[in-house]
């Protein structure tokens, strides 16, 4: 037995060292071949384009601080200072030595900093020509304009986080609520990581038990090792629930479109300037007052929220209500929720139901029993009386748009969550292969056809750390962040 547990610590140390090998190279080649060159020295502006007290210019590449050194007054300021420091100075055109800005710079020395390599980030002043000014120098100094993404892109390969922490970068700088920014922060911070790195050596120590007993021959083992499926079926529920938390982290990530529905007057534009906490809408007793739809992003318990005022329904002769209604009904045909709205000083009117009759599809439906403090009736079970003037019912109504909108999910609560759809798919893939190594299991199949399912599904989980991957699909991550990050 203890010769057995020798050549599996064996195989499993080679099948490690070989597989970091492979990172090495498969990055090595990505960085050399791919969209992307990191050889070259490159510049943006990290901070957004217009007026404001300061702006950040960023560069990065061996050979980086000489060539900025070239476009300051004193150059070994920035020559001679130590990695992590700041140094103060005039940033000069490099071929007329003319005055162009007061800066700081921020100097790091590989491997420190942001990306990995040599770089300096310049904090100037927020003037447009000024800013202009400076890129042009540094372009004529030897940098190139910076790729949509290429900091962190270069920041992945020397190894500063994988490449779940790679796309939360992106998604913290995207992040419509507090709930997606810290999310996002726990992937960067390498929460995702640590999970799918955890079940993936657990994977590798499996593999490796089951290629000893096929590498080596039956009198070379004293006994053989048993591979219990129950081990492996606990890895694929991990994976599944880690899977299932994409809908949730989406929502959190994207946000929900809701619709204000319902006929004039009855109180929408009321809803949505409480929904907003301010006098957005024109409320009014005048039938017909909103034409068209009013839009606005909201948060509702953590959830972003594009939320739509839209024109009440009724008969009109008025073309330009007439179009504004028409528009209405489309954005409620795109919406993920629609609100809608019961006049309660009425009740439930023929019209209602017959809006109600033609709201009613894929789209979730709250009945909303408006005006509830001075309603002539009781409101109906199933609809949520509220008072928009007053506030009445408001919280109520909040959580069970988050109910609607979560649905039956158990994820909401998790501190780690997927919001990439790249990230979903191989999630489901490392899932489906270890459910089907399962079934060989249980069902005696032999190790060699075991093997490779075990092994798809380490695949897929090195594929979505970054791990093993190709230059078009770093190439499709890394083209949808924005330029300077």
């Amino acid at each position: 037995m203890n010769h057995m547990r020798r050549l599996s610590n064996e195989k499993d140390g080679k099948k490690i060292k070989n597989q970091t090998e492979m990172i090495k190279s498969d990055r090595l080649l990505t960085m050399k071949t791919g969209y992307y060159d990191t050889d070259e020295l490159i510049t943006a502006l990290a901070t957004p384009w217009g007026e404001s007290a300061l702006a950040v210019i960023r560069t990065s590449g061996q050979g980086c601080i000489e060539t900025v050194s070239a476009c300051f007054s004193h150059s070994k300021k920035l020559t001679d200072a130590a990695g992590g420091t700041l140094v103060h100075d005039f940033f000069v055109d490099p071929g007329t030595r003319e005055p162009i800005d007061e800066v700081i710079a921020a100097v790091y020395l590989a491997p420190s900093g942001y990306t990995g390599q040599d770089s300096v980030e310049i904090f100037c002043h927020g003037s447009l020509p000024g800013i202009q000014r400076i890129l042009e120098a540094l372009h004529k100094a030897g940098f190139r304009n910076a790729r949509p993404g290429e900091f962190t892109m270069r920041a992945f390969m020397n190894g500063k986080f994988d490449l779940t922490g790679a796309e939360a970068v992106q998604e913290i700088v995207s992040a419509k609520s507090r709930k997606a920014q810290a999310l996002a922060l726990g992937r960067l911070s390498g929460n995702l990581f640590h999970e799918i790195d955890t079940v993936k050596h657990a994977l590798v120590t499996i593999l490796s038990k089951i290629e000893v007993q096929l590498d080596y021959a039956e009198d070379d083992i004293e006994e053989s090792i048993e591979i219990p499926a129950s081990e492996v079926r606990e890895l694929e529920r991990k994976i599944s629930e880690l899977a299932a938390t994409y809908s949730t982290g989406r929502l959190y990530s994207e946000g929900a479109r809701i619709v204000l529905a319902g006929r004039t007057n009855s109180g929408k534009s009321s809803l949505f300037n409480l929904f907003l906490k301010e006098d957005r809408s024109i409320v009014s007793d005048i039938h017909g007052t909103t034409r068209d739809y009013i839009e606005s992003w909201i948060t509702i318990r953590g959830i972003p929220v594009k939320l739509f005022d839209t024109a009440g329904y009724r008969e009109s002769q008025d073309s330009i209500e007439e179009e504004g209604i028409r528009r209405s009904e489309k954005v409620a045909e795109a919406a993920d929720l629609i609100l809608y709205l019961i006049d309660g000083t009425f009740g439930i009117t023929e019209e209602n139901r017959s809006d109600m009759k033609q709201l009613s599809g894929e789209t979730e439906v709250i009945l909303i029993w408006n005006k509830s403090d001075i309603a002539v009736d009781d409101p109906p079970r199933d609809t949520i009386p509220v008072s928009a003037v007053k506030g009445a019912g408001f919280e109520i109504l909040e959580q069970e748009i988050c109910n609607k909108l979560l649905g039956a999910s158990v994820s909401q609560d998790s501190e780690i969550m997927i919001d990439s759809l790249r990230q979903k798919e191989l999630l489901d893939r490392a899932a489906e292969s270890l459910s089907e190594a399962v079934l060989s299991l249980e069902g005696n199949v032999p190790l060699d056809v075991i093997a490779p399912e075990i092994g798809d599904a380490i695949d897929a989980l090195g594929e979505l750390t970054g791990e093993i991957t190709s230059a078009d699909i770093l190439d499709k991550v890394f083209s949808g962040f924005c330029v300077g990050k």
